[in-house]
């Protein structure tokens, strides 16, 4: 989801190398990134300025069933990260989440102490530590609510419903416990290349404004697509998804940019203009 944004934001500035396990771009590369000597040799030959290393396993289900894998790819491999910008000298840049929060505080800004619930969110807040502690140069930027992509890569929480509408949902169950910010991918890749030119380095919060819920983002997406009177929400509790979604998540993961406004480079937008933005720019006849 957020390899695309970047690739989309950078290309035009940077020559960029991008790479995943899944090739499914013409502008990737193959590279799992588990493997510390290809992931070395890779970078090396490549000789980049920057390391951007925005890969991780985000299923929370799949995080708490298969924790060794988890702790391989979200933390290990970004050790090796590390690693290997030290050695050349250069930035790196890891993505961390708001889920490395317990969600018993109803905002956290960027000097909170984390509090991971779960394997994901514990995977997730030891990469960012090890990065912190270790990295020469460094930023971490902690997301909130991905979206971002569009229906060939976005996994979030948008794409499951719009699916749902495209396959002619006429209710759509909705928790109405969880609170969040949502981020949008280009916003957030524009906000990284600021960051990147100022050298501005350091942990920072990056989220679009305004505090939100998982009940009212589906209510705005309904109003966009103007199906708000053919749709109806159902407001439920996350009892009602306990089967399916059974890790253990937040109530609230709404982050506050405080680092990014004190310093006077806040570009992520408010969530709902980027929101429609999304929709217009990738989803624009996929329900139909």
């Amino acid at each position: 989801m957020l390899g695309e944004a970047f690739y989309s934001n950078y290309s035009d500035d940077y020559e960029l190398k991008c790479t995943d396990k899944d090739v499914n771009e013409p502008w990737l590369s193959f590279l799992d990134f588990r493997d510390h000597e290809a992931y070395k040799k890779d970078v090396l030959d490549f000789q980049p300025d920057y390391l951007f290393h925005l890969g991780a396993y985000t299923d929370l289900e799949y995080c708490e069933n298969n924790a060794l894998d988890t702790y391989n790819t979200n933390t290990i491999a970004v050790e090796n990260a590390v690693y290997i910008a030290n050695e050349l000298n250069i930035p790196v840049l890891y993505i961390s989440t708001a889920g490395i929060f317990d969600g018993n505080k109803e905002l956290y800004d960027d000097w909170d102490v984390p509090n991971p619930l779960g394997v994901y969110a514990r995977s997730k807040y030891m990469g960012e530590r090890f990065v912190i502690e270790n990295a020469s140069r460094y930023l971490v930027c902690r997301a909130g609510w991905m979206m971002g992509s569009g229906p060939l890569k976005d996994k979030k929480f948008i794409q499951k419903l719009m699916m749902q509408i495209k396959n002619g949902a006429t209710e759509l169950f909705i928790v109405n416990d969880k609170d969040g910010t949502p981020t949008y991918t280009h916003d957030f890749a524009e906000c990284v290349k600021q960051l990147i030119e100022k050298e501005y380095w350091g942990l920072y919060n990056m989220v679009c404004d305004g505090q939100t819920s998982r009940l009212e983002v589906a209510t705005e997406l309904l109003q966009i697509l103007q199906l708000e009177k053919k749709i109806e929400i159902k407001p439920v509790t996350s009892d009602h998804f306990k089967e399916t979604y059974y890790a253990d998540r937040p109530a609230s993961e709404r982050l506050q940019n405080i680092k990014l406004n004190l310093r006077g480079v806040n570009l992520m937008r408010d969530w709902k203009v980027a929101l429609k933005e999304y929709i217009d720019n990738y989803y624009l006849d996929y329900y139909l």
